[in-house]
Order: C-alpha cells, then structure tokens, then sequence
C-alpha cells in the first residue's frame, strides 16, 4: 500500500517539474523581440517596434523616396 502512495507522489512531482520546465522554455526573448517588431519597411523591409523609429528609419536611409502614407502623420 505504502509504495502505491509513493508512486503517486512520484508522479506528481515529475508532472510539477516538467510543466515548471515547459513553463520557463516558453520565455523565450527572441521570439518576444521578434513580436514586437511590428512595422516593416516598405523599401528594404527592416522591421521597426514603432512608426517614429520607422519614420526616422525611412528619412535617413530612404530620403529619394516617398514618404508612405501611414508616415505622413506620425511626428518626429
């Protein structure tokens, strides 16, 4: 009877660790950076986490071109 409850117990601590294991591989800080690049460069297709950054971005690397229209308000 005793080794019926050890077993049990045994198996609850391997589920607690594993789900512990699963829970800490899920922080994962590239793929977090990677969503929070949101906008993409419509010329080269850099990715910026906000439209002043990719206003800046397009002014000084794209200045021949035209400005896109979702720019256009955004201030510098």
């Amino acid at each position: 009877m005793a080794r019926g409850q050890q077993k049990i117990q045994s198996q609850q601590k391997a589920a607690a660790r594993a789900q512990a294991a699963k829970r800490q591989q899920g922080h994962d800080q590239k793929s977090a950076a990677a969503k929070a690049l949101v906008f993409t460069c419509t010329v080269c297709k850099a990715q910026m986490p906000d439209p002043k950054t990719y206003k800046q971005h397009f002014e000084n690397k794209h200045p021949k071109s035209p400005m896109p229209a979702e720019l256009q308000d955004v201030a510098s």
